[in-house]
């Protein structure tokens, strides 16, 4: 195994290429009437708070130094906040470059991935890159992973790979679940829990399993709740040696000062998740409910997108909504009559439902 410091190790980058009345929680409101209502890559709406923003446009002033130092305060702060240490986490311009780093540490041409379908693409994808087998198992009655199938699909796998709450459907593992994978998936095998949803959600974080547990690795992002996509950045947690799986595949790339900076405004700012929480789920439930008024199946979502079975191959769906500027989807091989919506904020909502009703309720 090749030796890497904690500062290497905290200094990860994304070096492969790819991918009520609440109104307080719309930091930069959004024009009155957007050109087009995007509900199709499970952003969040509000983009990062005030108190975020602040702290992003001081690191502008830095951004002549290394942000090493905002790093490791970072990486200090979210350890603290989860009951772990520092040296369990580690820093990525965006989890999926961890993700990614996950795949190719962990799988190889004898060991294999196993992962739900439909889920999140990305780690199919970096396996199919590299030649290693996918063995992908259809999620269970529920929408939940169906573990029992998994560790069955492959007794040499290499990497575990569930995403809880789910991509695309929202929908949630139980945590005893997860604890049964973990406990029976084959030896030398690596569970990657991807939490980047989990914030939307009831469900508890698994993050303190990892110190009792140098075979999980856990992956956060502040790409969703706290509306930093475009900032990029990204958290891995696990044990050290696990993490240092992860290094050799990175360099000293790291997020830029201002995106560090506003992702600890973010983590500091204790009113701001469960604010957006709540925000995002009454719009959630209003917009499904609405769906299930109408005669449409939507999945149990405890995220910032759900899934729409719309009864007709969805793709047509996708093309007529966007033809009036609502932009949805994408659709998962497996589910081709099922449609992922994000989301937003209450004016696209309100659009949503108006040209869905139009285009697919009234067709």
């Amino acid at each position: 195994m090749v030796s890497v410091s904690r500062r290497s190790l905290l200094a990860l980058g994304a070096a492969l290429p790819v991918l009520g009345h609440l109104d307080w929680a719309l930091a930069a409101p959004s024009p009155a009437k957007p050109d087009k209502v995007r509900l199709n890559y499970n952003e969040s709406p509000y983009g990062p708070s005030s108190a975020a923003r602040e702290a992003m446009q001081r690191g502008v002033a830095t951004s002549g130094r290394y942000p090493y130092p905002d790093m490791y305060a970072l990486a200090a702060l979210f350890a603290q906040q989860q009951g772990i240490t520092e040296e369990n986490v580690a820093v990525f311009a965006g989890s999926m470059a961890a993700l990614r780093y996950a795949v190719l540490a962990f799988t190889r041409d004898t060991r294999g991935l196993v992962m739900a379908t439909p889920s999140y693409e990305v780690p199919r994808q970096a396996a199919e890159s590299c030649k290693t087998q996918v063995h992908e198992v259809s999620l269970d009655a529920h929408h939940a992973h169906d573990v029992p199938a998994m560790l069955a699909a492959d007794p040499q796998a290499g990497m575990l790979y569930l995403c809880n709450p789910n991509n695309p459907t929202g929908t949630i593992t139980p945590t005893e679940a997860i604890r049964q994978a973990l406990a029976n998936k084959p030896q030398g095998c690596v569970l990657v829990v991807d939490e980047a949803y989990i914030d939307f959600s009831d469900t508890p974080s698994v993050v303190s399993w990892v110190k009792d547990h140098d075979d999980l690795l856990v992956l956060r992002t502040f790409s969703k709740i706290y509306g930093m996509a475009g900032a990029r950045l990204g958290l891995a947690i696990g044990h050290p040696a696990l993490l240092e799986r992860l290094a050799v595949f990175g360099g000293d790339n790291v997020p830029a000062a201002s995106t560090l900076l506003g992702a600890r405004a973010s983590l500091e700012d204790i009113k701001l998740l469960p604010q957006r929480k709540a925000l995002n789920t009454q719009l959630r439930d209003e917009t499904v409910a609405w769906l299930k008024g109408r005669g449409f199946t939507c999945t149990a979502s405890q995220s910032n997108c759900f899934m729409i079975d719309v009864k007709q191959p969805a793709e047509q769906v996708i093309e007529k909504l966007a033809a009036h500027g609502v932009l949805i989807g994408r659709v998962w091989k497996d589910w081709p009559h099922w449609v992922r919506v994000t989301v937003g904020n209450k004016h696209e909502m309100q659009r949503f439902r108006e040209v869905f009703a139009a285009q697919v309720v009234s067709a």
